[in-house]
């Protein structure tokens, strides 16, 4: 079977457009496209995924069955579509790719069951935002290949069962813990993507680069790297942003010189923080002693949506060490304190003891 791509409606599905953010931002789809690996191969980083997942599908091969159904969970940007992608061609299988937000009705996830062949792979991005009805559905076509379908309305509805190619599904999720115990359960396969090391993502940026057809040296292939926040996502980002520069500022090419001249342009620092990161940690220290501070409050002195602080900035600043959680807050580190080039009090990254404030807020 020719490997075929058909995209359904997303639902309005688009996030993001920090330059540092790892959600997908608008725009960028055809790109990351040219980008994407096609084979476990091929893919860099994810070894124990990869592996794990490679003896799923050989398994499968060698015994003419479809694979069991497969979870990705972790992060955004760390490559879930991509092996979603690679599951249907190493099948040799078409692949139907929608979003959770998408299905609204368990009629949008039937109409799409139903125009399965055999043997193709549905790809739900964020699946545990899918509707309750549509969940349902789920259930039964994971399990035994059949939908039940409502026909009429009131007493006189009655169902219909209406069988469906053996298909497999592959759902990804940003959070694993938000998914419902019998959706979790029915999947056989779960892969838990973990951030990039610096090197593995000096290969990712080298591949891109080669395919883009940018010349850049050791050097600044490891800076982009380094700043890159462990995300492939935003590694080719920052490559295609320093390729703009080398190609108006320099010579066309990327050295160490001309990756920290251009990141510099773009705000991005020698610890991947940028704009709004070292915003939020600016307020959390001068405007308000190191915390804690809840979200909201923050992110009204940062003058940005809470969201997007909590999940655009929050995350990479917890994993740098340069912010706490804590019941009553957000706390600036000892490590902000010292990377905004100020002195740290005593008591910088520790809950405040005291009672509540006027800026406790979840």
């Amino acid at each position: 079977m020719n490997h075929e791509v058909t995209e359904f409606d997303t639902g309005g599905y688009e996030a993001g457009d920090e330059t540092l953010s790892a959600l997908a931002q608008t725009g960028e789809r055809d790109l990351e496209t040219s980008l994407r690996p096609r084979k476990l191969d091929e893919f860099v980083g994810q070894e124990r995924v990869r592996e794990q997942l490679e003896l799923v599908l050989e398994s499968a091969r060698r015994r003419d069955v479809p694979p069991d159904h497969v979870l990705l969970s972790g992060p955004p940007g760390l490559g879930k579509t991509s092996m979603a992608m690679i599951v249907a061609a190493e099948l040799g299988a078409a692949i139907r790719i929608t979003s959770g937000p998408a299905l609204e009705r368990a009629g949008d996830l039937a109409a799409m069951l139903s125009n399965l062949a055999p043997g193709d792979v549905l790809f739900i991005d964020e699946i545990h935002r899918i509707a309750r009805p549509a969940e349902e559905m789920l259930y039964l076509a994971m399990e035994d290949f059949r939908v039940d379908v409502v026909v009429g309305k009131g007493p006189g509805a009655t169902s219909i069962p209406l069988e469906i190619a053996p298909f497999t599904l592959v759902g990804a999720t940003t959070r694993s813990g938000s998914l419902t115990g019998p959706l979790r359960d029915r999947f056989g396969f779960t892969g838990q993507m973990e951030f990039y090391s610096a090197a593995e993502l000096e290969l990712v940026v080298r591949r891109a680069a080669t395919i883009l057809g940018i010349e850049i040296d050791r050097d600044g292939c490891a800076e982009i790297a380094g700043r890159s926040r462990g995300t492939p996502r935003i590694a080719n980002r920052l490559l295609r942003r320093v390729r703009d520069y080398a190609e108006v500022r320099a010579d066309g090419k990327v050295t160490l010189e001309v990756a920290q001249a251009a990141l510099k342009v773009y705000d991005v620092d020698e610890l991947g923080l940028d704009r709004l990161d070292r915003a939020v940690l600016g307020a959390l220290t001068r405007s308000f002693g190191g915390g804690p501070v809840g979200i909201s409050t923050l992110a009204v002195a940062v003058g940005e949506e809470a969201t997007t602080v909590e999940e655009v900035c929050e995350p990479y600043l917890v994993r740098a060490g340069m912010l706490a959680r804590t019941p009553r807050g957000r706390v600036a580190t000892a490590a902000a304190w010292h990377h905004l080039g100020l002195v740290p009090p005593p008591e910088a990254g520790r809950p405040d003891p005291g009672g509540p404030t006027l800026f406790d807020q979840a």
